[in-house]
């Protein structure tokens, strides 16, 4: 038994008590939850019903309780219900209700976690959008990582996504790189405002490798802007791809611009009167739609300013059919969410269908201080230094497993731990460690049973409830963007499968019989590396045999 099939059996029950006592119906909450105490002393599971319903109902929180209570205690797979406090219910299941459970994860394999509550949405989901000026630091592998994630935890809820990277391709930070470049290959230092780092050396050669005659050539810049951007691209492209994400979509904003979409928007916006002209330049009256100011779109020298940019993609990607559109950007970008769905409205669109996410900084820590180890690009860290210094899938979990409201602190000693303090070799482990069991079973002839209502052990229920937990931690995580919870909940199942192992002998000892407990006990163990390994896949994590 879920806790969402709970919570749908208190749901009934406190309708019928209700109607059994001429009690409005409509006093019961839309959403009657049951949540797991902290002291599992108090049971399995408890709800706050009764409260939330009884002053509406009109009658005493106890009194509704009590009753509630009683008709609980009648229902199926409900061993007791208490009362406690001025109201609450405590509950504990039936073994097997509770047992039930594990075969339902073990028909579901790898969909179990999944739902449909997404399903027929389209989501473009842009993240990481790195300028193509250098490689990827860590503020744009940490949105690698978390964006790769959320596509996934979308996408397992039903939606229908599409991963997107923006290429700034056009613009003043091009032409600073073109120059750089250039200044590079004349063996010359880095302008002024210019980029610097030994990529910039490699870049550049590697143009005059590919086009030998680029630095006497009268189209010089224009040859140093296609070749080496387009290297920049492909590096990074192929550094996300080794970090395993990867994307349907590389827009480039340049497109935008020669393709004459920049103009043709502008000119709407204009035409319908969302534009106004003031010192020579056009301004979008974003304050209307809850802009903290209006924001120039056409500079007072006729060039577009970025946003120009921003409402043609914002308007490409709805013409592409998409009805929620996800921008994950960095800490200094959080003017944007006004401006976005400020030009959203301006075209007489729901501004709901914007949704911005701002990601913290992330610092690289060793020995309690930062890190500056970039070989390639001066005093940034890198994608692939961190890759280098931790692997790939440590360096994912590290960056996933907390809120991106935060700022991160990337611990390298703890990283590279192989202990129970490293949480990413914690979580593996525990899967590592029942893939053993699992080889060790089949070499004694021990197999899966079904008699769960024999797993009554305190250490097998708290396994199985935690298990059950999983698809609705999805759920939260899909509707509030947020995969660390994905993390948080496989470290606590983790936890509940070694407390368990330590309590519950799973194999027979020498030449003891097997029972069915043995085999209720190995499907248990099936079902919780069935959901390890749902979940590290949901992170783009991997799931090790043996470690």
């Amino acid at each position: 038994m879920t806790p969402d099939v709970l919570a749908d059996l208190v749901r009934t029950a406190a309708a019928a008590v209700l109607a059994a006592r001429g009690l409005p119906a409509d006093a019961l909450p839309g959403d009657v939850g049951v949540e797991r105490p902290r002291n599992p002393d108090h049971g399995d599971y408890a709800t706050n019903v009764a409260l939330r319903t009884a002053k509406k109902a009109g009658v005493n929180p106890r009194d509704l309780a009590t009753w509630l209570v009683e008709e609980l205690s009648a229902k199926p797979g409900i061993a007791s219900a208490e009362l406690a406090g001025p109201g609450f219910i405590n509950l504990r299941l039936a073994a097997d209700a509770q047992g039930a459970l594990v075969g339902e994860v073990l028909a579901a394999g790898e969909a179990y976690g999944t739902g449909a509550e997404y399903a027929g949405r389209k989501v473009n989901l842009e993240f990481v959008s790195a300028n193509p000026t250098g490689p990827l630091h860590l503020g744009g592998t940490r949105w690698a990582a978390v964006g790769d994630a959320l596509g996934r935890v979308l996408s397992a809820r039903g939606a229908a996504v599409t991963r997107e990277y923006y290429f700034n391709d056009a613009g003043a930070q091009i032409d600073r790189f073109v120059d750089s470049l250039v200044a590079a290959a004349k063996g010359e230092a880095a302008p002024e405002n210019g980029y610097g780092g030994a990529y910039i050396a490699d870049i550049a050669a590697r143009v005059l490798a590919a086009e030998p005659g680029a630095l006497d050539s009268p189209e010089r810049d224009e040859i140093f802007r296609r070749v080496g951007v387009g290297f920049m691209f492909d590096e990074i492209k192929a550094d996300l791809h080794s970090f395993g994400t990867d994307f349907d979509v590389w827009f480039h904003e340049d497109s935008l611009h020669k393709s004459g979409a920049v103009e043709d928007n502008v000119q709407q916006l204009k035409d319908s009167g969302a534009l106004y002209e003031k010192d020579g330049a056009w301004w979008l009256r974003s304050t209307e739609h809850g802009d903290d100011k209006d924001r120039v779109v056409i500079k007072s020298d006729g060039r577009p300013a970025y946003i120009a940019g921003d409402i043609a993609y914002f308007r490409d990607k709805r013409s592409r059919g998409f009805d929620l559109l996800i921008y994950m950007l960095g800490a200094d970008h959080h003017g944007y969410i006004g401006r976005l769905k400020a030009a959203a409205a301006a075209f007489g669109d729901d501004p709901a269908v914007v949704e911005v996410l701002i990601g913290q900084m992330v610092n690289l820590v060793k020995d309690g201080t930062p890190v500056r180890m970039s070989k390639r690009a001066g005093t940034v860290v890198t994608l692939n230094d961190l890759v280098e210094a931790v692997g790939v899938d440590a360096a994912r979990y590290s960056l996933i497993r907390s809120s991106v409201d935060s700022a991160l602190d990337v611990d390298l000693d703890l990283l590279t731990k192989r202990s129970n303090d490293n949480p990413v070799f914690y979580v593996q482990y525990a899967h590592a460690r029942l893939s053993s069991l699992a080889r060790n079973a089949a070499e004694v002839g021990l197999t899966a049973g079904t008699e769960f209502g024999l797993l009554e052990h305190p250490r097998e229920g708290d396994l199985i409830r935690t298990i059950g937990e999983f698809p609705e931690v999805v759920r939260s995580a899909a509707e509030l963007r947020e995969p660390h919870r994905i993390a948080r909940f496989l470290e606590s199942l983790a936890s509940a499968y070694h407390k368990f192992y330590d309590s519950c002998r799973v194999l027979p000892m020498g030449d003891e019989e097997i029972t069915e407990l043995h085999r209720a006990r190995l499907a248990l163990c099936v079902a919780a590396r069935q959901v390890l390994a749902n979940g590290l896949a949901l992170l783009g994590v991997s799931a090790p045999e043996r470690m």
